[in-house]
């Protein structure tokens, strides 16, 4: 296994500053506090730790599909990452992920898979 890298960088002071994520290997997301907590037009840490469990648990799914003997043509796993103050800052108090799979072989009902809430 290799090391998977990642940097940031933000530059101003808090409320009018602005930064960019980047993971090593694709495009830079921009944030600011305006992204972050007042929903205007960027990105924040929350969503991309959010898409990061989720691109891994859909991975880890088609594993688990596949030694059942269902591959798997498409899963998509959503995020909710819930960010809540506390006391002088702020906390990641909850994440859910919800899943949709299409998988040949399996009844295409109504099934629910229940990813969990971490």
């Amino acid at each position: 296994m290799g090391i998977s890298k990642g940097s940031a960088e933000w530059n101003g002071d808090f409320k009018t500053g602005t930064g960019a994520m980047k993971p090593a290997h694709a495009e830079a997301a921009k944030f600011s506090v305006g992204s972050r907590f007042e929903g205007q037009q960027g990105s924040n840490p929350e969503e991309l730790l959010g898409a990061a469990l989720a691109g891994c648990f859909s991975m880890a799914l088609s594993v688990g599909l596949e030694k059942a003997g269902h591959k798997p043509t498409a899963i998509r796993s959503e995020s909710e990452v819930k960010l809540e103050k506390q006391g002088d800052g702020f906390a990641i108090t909850g994440i859910a992920l919800t899943t949709t799979a299409t998988v040949p072989g399996i009844d295409g009902g109504s099934t629910t898979l229940d990813s969990g809430s971490l």
